[in-house]
């Protein structure tokens, strides 16, 4: 048998204990907030069947859906199929429906309106939880972008209070402040005024090429978005009554202002912006003894999330203290669960993208010196004797919620000092002959050097302090 180099897929990662302890962090901070607005928590399969996730992201996401073969001789019924009918051509489309009938999961918003649907019955709305969970894209992989990736999602369906919408901002601003960043930015849209901007140009069928292009004027300039738009049916006319309008500069009050006057003939358009305010009016009320969150408050008209299911008030959130994509994002989608046969059902969402927050962390070196500990004491090990001594010791600890390790066999010092100082332990317990025959045990702080002989009990209250 040959060897197999290891290797891992391109766009995914392998985590190390020390990440883990930093990945913990950030789930553990958002997980805090989520619970203290009411939220609750839970999961739903890796994999999907194919149907519940297509026609769902539009066309760009629905390309990037990972599909899972069928198990067994999945092109039998390819076959099967050609010989009954010569025209059956083999291409991918064909062969799409007959050889794969599950997928992982794009994201958490789908699998989660699915989840609704089938458990309507078992569950009282509004309907508020979370989740925190992997999700799949078949996407170039890039610095923070990644093919497998974790989402932290919380949505609310069966209200069309937009007071959620309000609160969602606060959720961000409280989860990404607590986390240490300073400066970012929660930006928001409605997709509404998106319509509107397409009706008063004359081309409202084709909304979604419009958002799809637009929403990507920060990573192409109005120059790429205007090629773009020409491909898609739009006529330079339509790109001279667009440009103003996509371009809006000033305050968010500003920006509205101006909407109105631009919309005034757009119904819907004028909805949106109506929204957008009373938004704005609940952060008001609800922040107000937080003068510097509306100043991180964002209205920005080109924000479009191309995703088809979006229908109202859209998020998104980047960061200014580093060159990062989007770290959140999210909106209302009035007739998802529709496509699952329950009408009528309103919900809005939002996520926080939890890997790319980690690389912003590590980048702005955020993470607290608690994030990166585990173990928090090691007990050294010299012989058998000072094994069976200890054994009682690391229970004591352990039962004081203080994490620790005996060393598992007896070894030099220098090697037992290696392995603390390899898994950043930042006290070592020394047990000799000495420290048995007095009761008193020698406790080295690893950072500074310094050794104190103590009993346990004082031990367990210094290291609670540390």
């Amino acid at each position: 048998m040959s060897i197999t180099k290891p290797s891992l897929p391109k766009g995914t990662r392998d985590f190390s204990p020390q990440e883990m302890v930093k990945r913990n962090y950030i789930f553990d901070t958002i997980k805090t907030v989520f619970k203290k607005y009411g939220y609750a928590e839970i999961q739903t399969p890796s994999m999907e069947n194919l149907q519940t996730l297509t026609g769902k992201y539009g066309d760009e996401g629905d390309k990037l859906i990972f599909k899972v073969l069928n198990s067994g001789d999945y092109l039998k019924e390819a076959e099967r199929r050609k010989t009954k009918d010569q025209s059956f051509e083999y291409n991918a489309k064909n062969l799409l429906t007959l050889i794969s009938e599950k997928a992982l999961r794009y994201d958490l918003t789908v699998p989660f309106a699915r989840y609704v649907v089938m458990h309507q019955s078992e569950i009282s709305f509004p309907f508020k939880r979370f989740q925190v969970q992997p999700v799949w894209r078949a996407d170039r992989p890039q610095k923070g972008r990644y093919r497998e990736f974790y989402q932290c999602d919380a949505d609310v369906v069966g209200s069309p209070s937009l007071l959620n919408e309000a609160e969602f901002i606060l959720i961000y601003h409280e989860a990404l402040t607590n986390l240490g960043l300073k400066d970012f930015n929660i930006k928001i849209n409605n997709r509404k005024i998106l319509s509107g901007i397409a009706e008063i140009i004359g081309k409202p069928e084709l909304i979604v090429d419009m958002t799809v292009a637009i929403d990507k004027l920060d990573k192409i300039g109005f120059e790429g978005v205007t090629k773009e738009l020409i491909e898609r049916g739009f006529t330079n006319e339509d790109i001279q009554k667009l440009e103003p309008v996509i371009m809006l500069k000033g305050s968010n009050d500003e920006k509205l202002e101006s909407l109105k006057n631009v919309l005034a003939n757009s119904e819907i358009g004028l909805k949106g912006v109506a929204e957008i305010e009373r938004v704005f009016d609940y952060v008001a009320k609800l922040t107000s003894s937080i003068s510097h969150l509306t100043s991180s408050i964002e209205l920005d008209i080109t924000l479009a999330r191309g995703l088809n299911y979006y229908t109202g008030c859209i998020f998104e959130v980047k960061t200014n203290e580093v060159a990062m994509g989007s770290i959140g994002g999210g909106g209302r989608y009035d007739d998802l669960t529709g496509m699952f046969g329950l009408k009528d059902l309103t919900g809005v969402g939002i996520s926080f993208g939890a890997d790319r927050i980690y690389d912003v962390l590590e980048e702005l070196n955020l993470f607290p010196a608690s994030a990166a500990q585990g173990t928090k004491v090691l007990i050294s090990n010299f012989d058998e004797a000072a094994e069976l001594y200890a054994l009682p010791i690391l229970q004591q600890l352990r039962t004081a919620n203080i994490s620790a390790e005996l060393y598992p066999s007896s070894a030099k010092l220098k090697k037992q000092m290696s392995y603390a100082d390899d898994k950043n332990i930042p006290f070592v317990i020394l047990i000799g002959g000495d420290e048995i025959e007095s009761g008193l045990l020698t406790l080295k702080n690893m950072h500074s050097g310094n050794q104190q002989k103590l009993d346990i009990t004082t031990i367990i209250t210094q290291l609670k302090q540390a």
